[in-house]
């Protein structure tokens, strides 16, 4: 019998981009008593707010997926910041856990925790074999100092916390703002503002050259779904899709599916970022049963029409 659908769950960040997603896969398990604190009424920086969550809730499991995040050109921009709140946010949330006696802490990490320069596929072990990637580094140290939490408050004060590492996301709902979305929903608005508009050439960031992983925002959410079900060790686990693709070939995938037949027009002035992400994905399937189901060009096609639908409605830059 699964253990999650009787438990009053939070869910931090749950009106967002993963988030938003996650709470539907929750009510699909049978989970009802789900609440998702809003920005605008508890500013997670703040003790006194994360307390009257605590209060307000009375949650026996917590998922943080709460965070400051953006592209690189927002991580270059925002270094301090970004560290700050992400920090502080994963912080207090975890230590108000533990002395309320929350029975799960679901943290939520991120694929900027590794090395800049990490063996591919990444693996778990290799997560403090090098400082990260520059322009990420701020961020990622923020998120992966919850795996040192949640390890700690596990060994000291029995806290049931486990860390989840989700590669790059990608789906409908996700950001199109130039100032802080990723590179998928970047490159899909760039491709069909392009056709909208007749433009013969985009330009898009950096050489090309360096590859990412992508994965699917719902299968993401039914891993972490998976993982706050069943899984209840200290070790980090990567989520992703076990598969690599060059920024190249990438903006030549979403030029093809928008229909736009322009030139391509690189700035190698700009950062690459990291040279490769691609994670090694055993231990999600060996754990807690994960294995991502979306083929990628399908996923791409689904949120490149979400994307046009919301725009016609006007909810999308």
């Amino acid at each position: 019998m699964a253990w999650l659908p009787n438990k009053r769950i939070v869910v931090t960040g749950g009106a967002g981009f993963l988030g938003s997603h996650l709470v539907a896969e929750l009510r699909r398990m049978g989970c009802r008593d789900i609440f998702v604190p809003r920005s605008s009424q508890y500013d997670l920086r703040k003790p006194e707010a994360v307390s009257r969550i605590y209060s307000d809730a009375r949650p026996e499991v917590v998922i943080h997926l709460a965070a400051v995040v953006g592209g690189i050109g927002a991580n270059r921009e925002n270094p301090g910041s970004f560290f700050y709140d992400n920090l502080l946010m994963g912080v207090e949330l975890m230590e108000q856990a533990r002395w309320r006696g929350v029975e799960k802490f679901v943290a939520i990490g991120t694929v900027c925790a590794y090395p800049k320069f990490t063996p591919v596929p990444f693996k778990e072990d290799d997560l403090w074999n090098g400082y990260p990637e520059e322009t990420n580094a701020p961020y990622g140290l923020a998120k992966k100092m919850l795996l040192v939490q949640a390890q700690a408050y596990r060994q000291q004060y029995g806290l049931n916390a486990i860390y989840l590492l989700p590669v790059n996301l990608y789906g409908p709902r996700d950001s199109s703002d130039p100032a802080k979305s990723d590179v998928i929903p970047a490159l899909i608005k760039k491709c069909v503002d392009a056709v909208e508009k007749n433009q013969r050439s985009i330009e898009v960031w950096g050489s090309g050259a360096a590859s990412r992983e992508f994965l699917y925002v719902e299968d993401c959410a039914r891993a972490i779904a998976l993982a706050a079900e069943r899984y209840d060790k200290p070790d980090p686990v990567n989520l992703g899709a076990g598969r690599e693709i060059t920024i190249r070939q990438l903006v030549s995938l979403i030029a093809e599916l928008t229909g736009f037949r322009g030139e391509i027009l690189w700035d190698a002035s700009k950062p690459d970022g990291q040279p490769r992400r691609c994670l090694d994905v055993s231990r999600a399937e060996r754990e807690f049963g994960f294995h991502a189901t979306t083929d990628f060009a399908d996923g791409l096609r689904k949120t490149i029409e979400w994307y046009r639908q919301a725009r016609r409605a006007g909810l999308a830059a």
